[in-house]
């Protein structure tokens, strides 16, 4: 029975979106157990002031040990299954970045049982089904993610053709003002006093 109880509690996911300003860091960690498994993905899904969309992504162990780190990437996965028990921390910098960077991240984690061969088959079938799910909700916020980056791709284009059509009309009316005053010089009759 308190297997059952600890069920919803087994499986844990994190959803979170942060603003990264140009310049700052943020930082979260994680305890973790010998043979708890993290997963951290995260994609960058905005940027002011013309900037790319990329993000500094490290991660840091027990002990003050680096253990991952991707540089300018746009999106990324990092997981681990803890050897030994500690603090991990993973960041999320735009130091060496330009504007503000909008970075959407999930973090799962599953506690590690050690009587996970004794669970019975329906604990185990939830807890895949859990994991299922999981995965699922996590695609949804994936595509969430890059319809809005193309949609923002997308206005953007739309807005410099229609800027980029209001400039070649009034060139080509200008053009055609300055033809008729040309072509109207020539027939002009000039008097001679």
């Amino acid at each position: 029975m308190l297997r059952w109880l600890l069920l919803p509690f087994l499986a844990v996911a994190l959803a979170h979106r942060i603003e990264v300003e140009q310049g700052d860091r943020h930082c979260y960690f994680e305890d973790l157990q010998a043979q708890d498994r993290m997963t951290v993905t995260y994609e960058v899904g905005g940027s002011t002031q013309g900037g790319s969309l990329d993000i500094d992504f490290f991660v840091v162990g027990p002990g003050k040990v680096q253990v991952y780190k991707s540089l300018s990437e746009a999106q990324g996965t990092w997981s681990v299954t803890a050897p030994s028990p500690g603090r991990y921390t993973y960041c999320f910098s735009n130091e060496v970045g330009n504007g503000r960077k909008t970075v959407s991240f999930n973090v799962h984690g599953v506690m590690h049982i050690d009587e996970e061969e004794q669970m019975a088959p329906v604990e185990r079938e939830i807890r895949n089904l859990a994991s299922g799910l999981q995965m699922v909700k996590d695609e949804q916020s994936y595509l969430v993610v890059r319809e809005r980056v193309h949609r923002n791709t997308c206005e953007a284009t739309n807005s410099r053709v229609k800027w980029w059509a209001i400039v070649q009309i009034i060139l080509l009316f200008g053009v055609c003002g300055w033809n008729v005053h040309y072509l109207k010089s020539w027939f002009e009759v000039k008097r001679i006093l």
